[in-house]
């Protein structure tokens, strides 16, 4: 492209400093260096974990960071060195690199990958550098991917080639809000037919574990949340009832007990509270029950319970983008998606020019949206 080589000037969502909102700018995009491609963005959701980014609650960031990791777009240009893909190639950024030669990622028990943001930072490239600046000061990346500018750089362990098909305003939640919730289910708890399952919190990526849950063939999918909006939307994607803990006076997992039994074979957390990660331990099975924590909680807070939650045989685990190796997995999903395996368009409640980026925060907030897509 014509482009190549040379420093891109687009626009971009800048976050400051922790706490504001971001501030649409305009930026200088570097060109990609030796094993670094560089995307245009076509469309991006706003999830949850880009506004703990905003408020300053997410490990690890410096300021000012272009944020954004849910994304789908087109290959500008890449550098010396790139073989995975080629300019005019559609793409999806992993919020979850997947180098290929870590032993995480040559380990088929893990989608975990050595690189990730739990051992070194993704605020910079992997040489240590950034490729954004902004009025003549240097912007910090976030995840590898930055997905809130028009144009980003990323390295190749962090981007995956896609179906040439496959429509980008759709398939960007797979970069991370459904591929997260709905592996959950399928590869993390390994969800059998005729089981119990408990959802606690039904934003996109909630709503994504139910589809999950459906998909494996689990006969009870209890949603919860304590904004009853989101009960009909759980309902058609496949809870068979939904609860909210402010119609009772107990808490909810001694109601979730009390209507199962024993409680529920599967439980997962998808909110990043420390209160309801408890609670949704204490709703499982108490003799094998299974919870997958799945939400993010802010940096710096620590879970804790009784070791009698799990001595009985209770399993605590966690998962990151569902459990799935990012680079190779997340094609394969998309092809699942072309071929209506799955359909994940329902959680795309609404559509925005990325010039309304901050609407689109104000209707996460209200919780007025599932998932809220902007279009460059």
């Amino acid at each position: 492209m014509a482009t190549a080589g040379k420093v891109i000037k687009c626009r971009a969502a800048v976050i400051w400093e922790a706490g504001q909102m971001p501030s649409l700018e305009e930026v200088e995009v570097a060109p990609p260096r030796a094993h670094e491609i560089r995307v245009k963005i076509v469309a991006t959701g706003i999830c949850r974990t880009d506004d703990n980014v905003r408020a300053g609650v997410f490990p690890n960031i410096d300021y000012p960071v272009i944020a954004g990791h849910e994304a789908a777009g087109i290959v500008e240009s890449v550098g010396p060195k790139v073989t995975c893909v080629t300019p005019g190639d559609k793409v999806i950024p992993l919020c979850l690199a997947q180098c290929g030669e870590c032993t995480s990622c040559l380990n088929p028990k893990t989608n975990f990958c050595l690189k990730i943001h739990f051992f070194q930072s993704q605020n910079l490239m992997p040489d240590k550098t950034s490729r954004f600046t902004c009025k003549g000061k240097q912007v910090y990346h976030f995840l590898w991917t930055s997905t809130f500018s028009e144009y980003t750089v990323m390295p190749e362990a962090s981007i995956a080639k896609i179906d040439n098909a496959a429509p980008l305003e759709k398939v960007c939640l797979f970069g991370c809000g459904f591929s997260t919730g709905y592996g959950a289910a399928i590869n993390s708890a390994k969800v059998e037919p005729g089981s119990t399952c408990a959802i606690f919190g039904l934003g996109g990526v909630g709503l994504s574990i139910i589809m999950g849950c459906k998909t494996a063939g689990a006969s009870r999918i209890i949603g919860i949340d304590i904004n009853k909006e989101k009960f009909a939307k759980a309902k058609e994607l496949g809870a068979t009832e939904c609860i909210s803990p402010n119609d009772f006076n107990k808490p909810i997992e001694k109601v979730l007990v009390e209507m199962t039994g024993l409680g529920v074979d599967y439980s997962f957390e998808a909110i990043g509270h420390i209160d309801t990660q408890v609670a949704a331990l204490t709703s499982s099975r108490l003799d094998s029950g299974t919870c997958v924590l799945v939400g993010e909680p802010p940096s710096g807070l620590e879970l804790s319970f009784a070791p009698e939650l799990i001595l009985c045989g209770r399993k605590l685990i966690g998962s990151l983008l569902g459990g799935w190796k990012s680079k190779e997995a997340l094609p394969k999903l998309i092809s699942d998606y072309l071929n209506k395996k799955c359909n994940p368009d329902a959680l795309i409640s609404h559509t925005l020019p990325f010039e309304k980026i901050t609407e689109g925060f104000e209707l996460l907030h209200a919780g007025k949206s599932i998932r809220c897509i902007l279009m460059f």
